[in-house]
């Protein structure tokens, strides 16, 4: 870019809701809330008892020689390719730590002016100045350009100091930073790609952003996000472009092949580093989680990063196979067995062996086919139904069940011998809801690919949609967030962005912030799908309406002093948010520490 413009990033068309907009750092603090000054008066210094705290979340300050340090050795010791990863995901997650962070404070704050809070904030948190040179934001698309300069980064210091100018740029956690802040506020994958950098000796740092699936080779830049080789770095690449998996088939005739694991969270990152460990070996894997949590897919990739990856991976969902059958379809039946055994065929052990036997669900067995299980593991060998003699199958056993198989030992219905020879490796597989870094990247991954399932071109989703997401609790967990944004694909008109009455059309609760108008005419504040609190616009007709309705909220109680109608007022929303304190503060307009603390004046001691 040639000629910069100067004007402030807060000049937000408030009727297109589109934002062109070229500026500096000098007038990130103009225009709507947040503001510089807001976030400023949400950092809090607690020396009395050693804390920080921004917006409600304990930060630590750090000297930038001792982060200086701390690369320099991770450098020499594991080299500067797993370093740049590793710090790129810290960054990452900084970045949409402080997006949700900015989403809960400032709920109602314009989209634009939201986003572009997130300047400030990697400013205030001493990385870098940051200056806009190009930014175009589109509420209602959903779609995003940005180019910035970083003066001052203190990344790129450090590591000129330690290693000389170099040939790459080293701004590696700022770059992972911008890249999950954007991601998470927009709710698709966003890549930065710095092409000047102080540490290759420009006098500043020069960043580009737009969506992965826009640049060329992206997945150069995705695999410092992926922890692991085996975590798809092609997801949002063409589909031409896409690694060709081998091609096995389950049980139920359908290949593995367009099967991707996309995750950068700690706690994904943690059961693929555990996944990684096992892989190797051949020790029975237990996998448990909630239903939904992809745990089919875990075993897959198990399968495929292991030794037996060119042997059968049969996969069985012993919730679906009547309890009179599923001696035959694991085992294999002979020839006249029983009435309708026409021909012999093989059972699952028989088509695994050699490979991966995967059962699902493994819970819903009869303590009669655990038993006949049981034995089979321990012997290494079948016996079809009706056979005469016994078959030595060589599998390695993985299992996955959705609920606690001690409490159900407790209960008498499963085996305790049986869950000690599962139980070898147990790798716990988080919800959802623990990683919500991941959610801006799976709607991406789901949207580019169920558009191209359905020959549906989409742009992206919209703010309240976005913000729908990422705050909804997901029951159903990966395979709910899957069907959403298929339904939204499908719902959603052509060209256009995927909004929130194209997601939640089957009684799903969203927690989603967005205004609308009610039948008197009032702006109204919508926080959960189907229930809005009326906020009128001004003080007094706010005033009216709450003196309207304290006689319903208080009862009998005559005495309306400030402490009543406060209490009064907690409980309600508390009870609203259905025990959710983050919820309920964001209702009152405080912090979740703040009403935790007005809510402990409430209980005596």
């Amino acid at each position: 870019m040639n000629k910069r413009e100067r004007i402030s990033l807060a000049e937000v068309s408030r009727t297109t809701g589109k934002v062109l907009n070229r500026g500096d750092s000098e007038h990130l603090n103009e225009g709507a809330p947040p503001t510089l000054e807001d976030i400023t008066q949400s950092l809090h210094f607690s020396p009395g008892d050693g804390r920080i705290w921004l917006n409600g979340q304990r930060m630590q300050l750090l000297h930038m020689s001792s982060l200086g340090s701390l690369r320099r050795e991770l450098i020499e010791s594991i080299g500067a390719e797993r370093t740049r990863g590793l710090l790129t995901r810290v960054g990452y997650s900084a970045g949409a730590r402080d997006a949700q962070l900015l989403r809960e404070r400032w709920p109602d704050a314009d989209p634009a002016a939201l986003f572009s809070a997130g300047p400030r904030m990697h400013s205030l948190e001493g990385a870098v100045k940051v200056e806009a040179l190009h930014f175009e934001f589109d509420v209602e698309l959903g779609t995003y350009r940005g180019e910035f300069l970083w003066h001052h980064s203190g990344e790129g210091e450090v590591h000129a100091a330690d290693f000389g100018i170099g040939t790459e740029p080293a701004c590696w956690m700022q770059t992972g930073y911008a890249i999950g802040y954007t991601s998470s506020m927009i709710g698709r994958l966003t890549i930065y790609r710095e092409i000047e950098c102080c540490s290759m000796g420009h006098k500043h740092c020069r960043l580009i952003g737009k969506p992965a699936d826009e640049w060329d080779n992206v997945e150069e830049d995705l695999r410092f996000l992926n922890a692991e080789a085996f975590v798809s770095t092609t997801a949002y690449s063409e589909p031409q472009a896409h690694r060709k998996a081998a091609i096995l088939k389950g049980d139920d005739e359908r290949p593995y092949a367009d099967k991707e694991m996309v995750g950068v969270s700690p706690a994904f990152n943690a059961a693929c580093h555990m996944l990684k460990r096992v892989a190797p070996t051949t020790a029975t894997v237990l996998f448990t989680g909630e239903s939904g949590v992809g745990k089919e897919l875990f075993a897959y990739m198990l399968h495929q990063i292991g030794r037996r990856k060119g042997q059968p991976f049969v996969a069985v969902n012993c919730a679906a196979i009547p309890e009179t059958l599923i001696e035959s379809e694991l085992f294999g039946v002979e020839r006249g067995a029983f009435t309708g055994a026409t021909v012999s065929r093989p059972g699952r052990f028989e088509r695994a062996s050699g490979g991966t036997l995967f059962l699902d669900e493994i819970a819903t067995l009869s303590l009669v086919a655990q038993g006949k299980l049981l034995r089979a593991l321990q012997e290494g060998e079948i016996e079809r139904v009706g056979g005469v003699r016994s078959t030595k199958v060589d599998v390695r056993l993985v299992a996955a069940t959705n609920v606690d198989l001690r409490e159900e030992i407790r209960q008498g219905r499963f085996r305790e011998d049986l869950f000690f020879r599962l139980n070898v490796f147990p790798i716990h597989l988080p919800p959802l809801r623990d990683r919500r870094d991941d959610i801006p990247l799976l709607m991406g991954y789901f949207m580019r690919h169920y558009g191209q399932k359905h020959q549906r071109r989409l742009t992206g989703f919209t703010a309240r949609a976005v913000d729908a997401l990422l705050n909804y609790h997901f029951p159903g967990n990966i395979r709910e967030l899957q069907n959403l944004v298929e339904r939204g694909v499908i719902y959603a008109n052509e060209d256009g962005p995927i909004d929130l009455p194209h997601l939640f059309t089957s009684g799903e609760e969203a927690q989603a912030s967005y205004f609308s108008l009610a039948q008197t005419g009032r702006l109204t504040s919508t926080t959960n799908a189907g229930s809005a609190a009326t906020a009128t616009l001004t003080p007094a007709a706010a005033g009216k309406e709450l003196l309207d309705v304290l006689p319903a909220m208080l009862g009998e109680a005559k005495n309306w002093s400030l402490d009543t109608l406060e209490s009064t007022l907690i409980l309600a929303a508390v009870k609203r948010a259905d025990g959710n304190l983050s919820a309920a503060a964001r209702m009152l307009g405080l912090t979740r520490p703040q009403l935790s603390y007005r809510m402990k004046k409430l209980t005596p001691e």
